[in-house]
């Protein structure tokens, strides 16, 4: 009998969160690479909350993923059959691999990059990965951190935010605050990450306790989420204040009006900037990002947390957790061998 593999594919567009009926678990023959080819064992997903925004049938910066397609995630797996110079049997390799078992690369269309040994995957795929590389051009590059700024991001428990809070700290912020969702995260923050301060968008005052952490004001703002806690950092920014735009995983599974913002006026009164990217910009510096990174990792400096779910079947779950709160750090779905 033929090898099979299983894939999740797009059935229908969501409306709010993703649920039963917009995924659909398939098994169909297992792909062979053709010529310049590496067939890849797919073993970790990465889960990020863009994955949702591509489900959508509206423009971005790639296209919306196709009805009955393969859902679109990068992914790490071991080369298990090549026809390619580029990729050895053996070889663990990161690219768009998709939730599927069994991807298809070459060294064009669906280009993979091999990864160095020595670097586990999880790793790969989170503080070394597109995460880690958000987190340190956006930080660095857009925000252009200047040492004792006063810096606030919020999804701070999330797997970038975590990791822009602790490169700020590297960098000489004078004072980093973290926004996230519970005191858990909070703690964690604060005890596990050396963030200077954190609040509890859920309990506390939002407005309130950034007065209270950012007496001056807010020089460099991160912002992960949009919407109300976006418009509640904007009144609070200091002059010359930079704010980057990196998500606004709020407003991803809304549906009706978004929330505006109402204080943006302070973009003005502060003389303040306000700028998005995607890290696509950036991929041919990623070397000498993870270069800085692997050694801050490697002194414990920077740490990182991975939420790891079990299984392929769960993957739409996995998906929800970076819009319920139910993660802390970079959401991974293992496959198993």
């Amino acid at each position: 009998m033929p090898p099979t593999s299983r894939q999740v594919v797009l059935a229908t567009r969501p409306s709010g969160m993703v649920d039963e009926e917009t995924t659909r678990l398939e098994t169909v023959p297992q792909p062979e690479p053709g010529p310049g080819e590496a067939l890849v064992r797919v073993q970790y997903l990465s889960i990020d909350p863009t994955i949702r925004t591509w489900m959508d049938d509206a423009p971005g910066y790639l296209p919306p993923i196709e009805i009955d397609a393969v859902v679109r995630s990068g992914g790490i797996g071991e080369v298990v059959a090549s026809n390619s110079d580029s990729y050895a049997v053996g070889d663990t390799v990161f690219g768009m691999l998709g939730w599927q078992e069994h991807a298809v690369v070459d060294e064009g269309g669906n280009t993979a990059q091999v990864i160095p040994d020595g670097v586990p995957p999880t790793e790969a795929l989170s503080v070394f990965g597109v995460t880690g590389m958000t987190a340190y051009f956006g930080l660095l590059d857009v925000g252009r951190l200047q040492p004792g700024d006063t810096v606030v991001v919020s999804g701070a428990a999330g797997a970038t935010g975590s990791v822009v809070g602790q490169v700020a700290r590297i960098k000489g912020a004078g004072r980093v605050v973290g926004i996230a969702g519970g005191p858990e995260k909070c703690a964690w923050l604060i005890d596990e990450l050396g963030f200077d301060g954190a609040i509890d968008y859920k309990n506390d005052d939002l407005g309130a306790r950034l007065r209270e952490l950012c007496g001056d004001g807010i020089d460099l703002y991160f912002d992960n989420v949009g919407g109300e806690i976006l418009d509640t950092c904007l009144a609070q920014l200091a002059m010359r204040a930079r704010v980057v735009c990196c998500g606004a995983i709020s407003a991803y599974n809304a549906r009706g009006e978004a929330h505006g913002l109402t204080n943006y006026f302070s973009l003005i009164t502060k003389r303040a900037r306000m700028e998005g990217f995607l890290i696509l910009d950036y991929l041919d510096r990623f070397p000498e990002a993870q270069m800085e990174m692997f050694g801050w990792v490697a002194d414990g400096q920077v740490r990182h947390a991975e939420h790891v779910v079990e299984g392929l079947e769960n993957a739409p779950d996995a998906l929800n957790l970076l819009f319920t709160g139910g993660n802390t750090g970079k959401v991974v779905v293992a496959l198993g061998s």
